[in-house]
């Protein structure tokens, strides 16, 4: 287990070496999210058009260690923007990817992009 989540690691913009190209803006549901791969890593991507914004997180919940964030519903919790795990509720920052339950697991986020309508993922390998 710890292997699996060893992989998933925050992202800030000034860490990208590379920007991978995950699809078109048509190929997301507004205010869904959708699951790529990069890697080994499933990546949920989340076009929160209520907050015109991209998001990108890892699609693994370290909860139960399911592979469902990316079907998760988006929101936000005093003005943080949020993804509550479909399957037992527990909300993560998409900002920061810090657990809004308190609890110590958190999920890894990775900076979007959005050029000529396609979307960018940042990675830092």
């Amino acid at each position: 287990m710890q292997q699996i989540l060893d992989q998933y690691n925050t992202v800030t913009e000034n860490q990208v070496k590379t920007w991978f190209k995950v699809g078109s803006v048509s190929d997301f549901p507004e205010n869904g999210g959708a699951c790529i791969k990069y890697k080994t890593r499933q990546i949920a991507v989340y076009n929160f058009t209520r907050k015109n914004k991209w998001y990108a997180c890892q699609n693994l919940c370290p909860h139960k260690m399911e592979m469902v964030l990316s079907r998760g519903m988006i929101g936000d919790l005093n003005s943080v923007p949020k993804v509550a795990c479909p399957m037992h509720k527990k909300t993560f920052s998409l900002e920061d990817g810090s657990n809004l339950n308190g609890e110590d697991y958190k999920i890894a986020v990775y900076p979007v992009k959005i050029e000529k309508e396609n979307v960018y993922i940042g990675f830092s390998d």
